[in-house]
């Protein structure tokens, strides 16, 4: 009797502190997700059955929202389709589209507002939708697994992104694929995220960064979009082991940016390798730059970068440089060298290390980008004739890129691979 009269009494005070076990709401296909969610308590658990839902959702409590067999949401082409408010959010495994298209309105399918913190997005498919997530002033959320397919039909500025965060802090995007939208994902004043794994393609950029810190960009595979990753006044990035490849412009865009490692990326086949404009105190090492049609961009007062350990191959032109003095590459003491094809010296002592130094362009390549039409007289006597001279004469020559001790040899054994990846 005594025990019972405990239980009882312990019963009273869990539930007088809000410790009262999470139940488990269904949801039939003829039902309302919408009344489930209304009826719900914070913490309770909605598993939604396959069908077509044609409702908007409005998340304000902690809940986990669980689709079997992948259930569809659709907005009806009006408004956010699930919009939450609520921290600690879960929805994993819908079809959500069909949201509404002012971008004014920012209207999305999921939209996370203001305080919807450590919410948890995962294994979604969320098509024809304006931005797929938008995720505004919410930390720690976990973006993991979805499919994101923007409004195709749209011309790209009339799209949203496919995942948009503002303010936010910690966030964690991973595995996600994404396509057609306007920015793949678009990263605004957000700083100590992780994106991990996300494949990014027929978007204008890939990720646009703008004013955000300390975030890592890793093994991501971003191709056929416009640009693939634009780093644009940001500092302390970690960008590495990424695949960016075939993008019409340029493959990583770094601008504005201070104090970043940029490692161990592969670059092959984009309009230009590496765009680098007004980028200093930065680290670009071990990087693969293949078969773009420009190597590297660089200018601005970009300097006092370490470049070393790259490998750059059969780009059609290796370094297109606009600066008043040489910028030296791979000339630290402790440097190991980078890699030109185009290098013409010779390595007498066979310690892998040219003798003479490399020079990424001179007179004739920086008339050649100016005015394109001279290209048609580019292996005439009167192009080799200057050529010769501007070599002869230091007052004709061109600052550019210089590398007193070249690599001979290139540090990526899988270099053909995606050369030839890039001629297709």
């Amino acid at each position: 009797m005594r025990s019972a009269v405990r239980l009882i009494l312990l019963s009273l005070t869990l539930c007088h502190f809000g410790f009262v076990a999470a139940a488990e709401l269904r949801v039939a296909a003829s039902g309302s997700i919408a009344a489930a969610v209304a009826q719900a308590q914070p913490g309770d658990t909605i598993r939604v059955a396959r069908g077509l839902y044609r409702e908007h959702l409005r998340i304000d409590k902690p809940l986990t929202l669980i689709g079997e067999d992948m259930p569809t949401i659709s907005g009806e082409l009006t408004g956010d389709v699930i919009r939450v408010i609520s921290p600690d959010v879960r929805i994993e495994g819908f079809v959500v589209r069909d949201s509404g298209d002012d971008l004014e309105k920012q209207q999305a399918g999921i939209y996370l507002q203001p305080g919807a913190h450590r919410a948890v997005v995962r294994n979604n498919q969320l098509a024809y939708n304006l931005f797929g997530l938008w995720v505004e002033k919410a930390n720690e959320v976990l973006v993991e697994g979805n499919r994101i397919v923007g409004k195709r039909d749209y011309l790209s500025p009339n799209r949203g992104n496919g995942i948009q965060l503002y303010n936010t802090q910690g966030a964690k995007i991973v595995g996600n694929r994404i396509s057609y939208a306007r920015d793949g994902i678009y990263v605004d004043v957000s700083h100590h995220a992780l994106f991990r794994g996300n494949e990014i393609h027929d978007c204008r950029y890939g990720t646009h960064y703008m004013n955000s810190y300390y975030n890592t960009w890793e093994k991501n595979f971003v191709h056929h979009n416009r640009g693939g990753l634009a780093l644009m006044e940001v500092h302390d990035q970690t960008v590495r082991d990424n695949v960016v490849w075939a993008n019409t412009d340029h493959g990583i865009m770094l601008r504005t940016l201070q104090r970043a490692e940029v490692s161990g990326n592969v670059i092959a086949g984009n309009g230009r390798g590496f765009f680098i404009y007004d980028a200093q105190d930065n680290t670009l090492t071990g990087n693969l730059v293949v078969g773009n049609e420009v190597g590297v961009h660089l200018s601005a007062g970009s300097w006092h970068n370490a470049v070393d350990g790259n490998d750059f191959i059969d780009n059609h032109e290796g370094v297109r440089y606009v600066g008043a003095k040489d910028e030296v590459w791979g000339g630290a003491k402790n440097a190991i060298g980078n890699h030109w094809s185009g290098y013409l010296g010779w390595d007498r002592n066979g310690d892998g290390r040219g003798d003479v130094p490399f020079e990424a362009a001179d007179l004739v390549d920086r008339l050649m980008w100016r005015y394109p039409a001279a290209r048609v007289l580019l292996n005439s006597p009167a192009i080799e004739t200057l050529r010769l001279a501007a070599r002869q004469f230091p007052v004709l020559r061109a600052p550019t890129v210089v590398e007193p001790s070249p690599a001979m040899h290139p540090r990526h054994p899988d270099w053909r691979h995606w050369l030839e990846r890039a001629r297709h």
